[in-house]
């Protein structure tokens, strides 16, 4: 059974975050544990805009961002899959470099010493230089970039099935088992 981290930041787009979680929810015959740990900016956008504050799920284990003693902060936990979703380009640049000042930085670290894999969904646009190159420094280390953007092929009707396209693709390349719109499946 899978055991998965997710981290959400202070970049905007909760509603990525949330659609995750509502979707790992859904599938937890899927995985054994999963793990939350947030930024304090993640809980302020996400009140902002969702409209009602951050709460605890019970099938989850949380964290706060500075618990180095969570499990996930060493490879010994085998934590095999960490999605960070929305990433802020601060978040994406400090793991891109190393620097694991936070819990969610030593975990995506630990990720990428122990080839695990990890899927960061930056939110933030237009990309300027320093984030391409912060961009091709995870992928070069192995992880994997989705920047959340949507696709319109589904022909989505709402702002949550919109932002549905991006979740439903960030799972499939976690490994689960979704439905979900396939191009020139029926």
């Amino acid at each position: 059974m899978r055991k998965i981290v997710v981290a959400i930041t202070g970049s905007s787009g909760s509603i990525y975050a949330k659609l995750l979680l509502d979707g790992l929810s859904q599938i937890a015959n899927q995985w054994s544990k999963v793990a939350v740990v947030s930024t304090e900016n993640a809980l302020i956008n996400w009140e902002i805009e969702l409209g009602y504050p951050f709460s605890q799920e019970p099938i989850f284990d949380y964290y706060k961002n500075n618990d180095f003693f969570a499990p996930f902060a060493s490879g010994s936990a085998r934590y095999d899959t960490m999605i960070v979703i929305p990433s802020s380009m601060g978040t994406l640049a400090r793991i891109a470099n190393g620097i694991s000042d936070s819990l969610i930085t030593r975990a995506a670290d630990v990720m990428l010493k122990e080839n695990r894999r990890l899927i960061v969904v930056p939110r933030e646009m237009p990309f300027s230089l320093i984030h391409l190159r912060n961009m091709t420094l995870l992928a070069e280390a192995g992880a994997l970039v989705c920047p959340a953007i949507p696709s319109f092929y589904s022909q989505p009707q709402t702002i949550e099935e919109l932002a549905g396209t991006v979740v439903s693709r960030v799972l499939d390349l976690a490994g689960f088992k979704v439905d979900g719109f396939r191009w020139q499946e029926s």
